[in-house]
């Protein structure tokens, strides 16, 4: 590992990448000293919507994506779409050094917390992945959970269109219909983040988004990775004053 300690971000699109600045201000924040690299895909996201699925073409351009980022000397790789979750499976085999869903912890918590997990979502193939992660994560976990999914059809259009006032309101009735079958509420994408406390306050129930848990996730798998050389060193050395000792003898 590099003295200085890297962490690299995935982009499906480059709509995104000012919409993920936030991901940058909490690293600022979390990791002040890591070197941060982005490595951008600009048209992933726009393949797997036209194809309502992750496509093996998708999936290998992500896999370069994440081969790209270990060359460059990444210690961490944290993939900032939801939406790739099953091409990231595959690039964890391909690749030595750890990848980091956006979503992992903000799964991980929702099996912990509630019985039934609602997905709320504005883009259709974000959902299987999302419902597949919960899914992994209560196994994992050993619980046995229900999970309830909502599309908020055409919001991501309406997003994209530039109309964010439009795309809130449609997510917030979504969030309300969804809320009356889930004890907890999970955002399956990150750009639905900023409206994490308008749905708890119009639900009454826990609602849980990505990037915050995400980055603190990720910035911490970082710092196992770097504690790690240091470890080795440590055990290096006690195992050569123990051989020392017992020479001695």
């Amino acid at each position: 590992m590099s003295t200085t300690a890297s962490i690299a971000v995935l982009h499906t699109s480059l709509l995104f990448v000012d919409a993920d600045s936030v991901i940058n201000d909490y690293l600022s924040e979390l990791a002040p000293d890591a070197r941060v690299l982005h490595f951008v895909d600009s048209d992933v996201l726009a393949a797997v919507v036209r194809d309502g699925e992750v496509s093996p073409a998708s999936t290998q351009r992500m896999v370069h994506l994440a081969q790209a980022a270990q060359a460059a000397g990444a210690d961490v790789i944290f993939s900032a779409c939801s939406s790739v979750g099953p091409a990231i499976d595959v690039a964890r085999h391909l690749v030595s050094v750890p990848i980091v869903k956006i979503d992992d912890a903000m799964t991980t918590s929702a099996v912990e917390t509630a019985d039934t997990v609602g997905v709320l979502a504005t883009v259709p193939t974000t959902l299987p992945p999302t419902r597949a992660l919960v899914e992994e994560k209560a196994r994992a976990a050993g619980r046995d959970i229900t999970v309830r999914e909502l599309l908020c059809e055409g919001a991501f259009s309406v997003l994209m269109s530039g109309d964010r006032d439009r795309h809130d309101a449609m997510v917030l009735d979504g969030a309300r219909a969804l809320a009356k079958k889930a004890d907890v509420i999970v955002l399956a994408q990150a750009s639905m983040a900023p409206l994490a406390p308008a749905i708890a306050e119009a639900v009454g129930k826990p609602v849980l988004s990505s990037p915050r848990s995400g980055t603190e996730n990720a910035v911490r798998v970082l710092h196992e990775q770097a504690a790690e050389p240091a470890r080795a060193t440590a055990r290096a050395w006690e195992t050569t004053q123990w051989q020392g000792g017992c020479g001695a003898r």
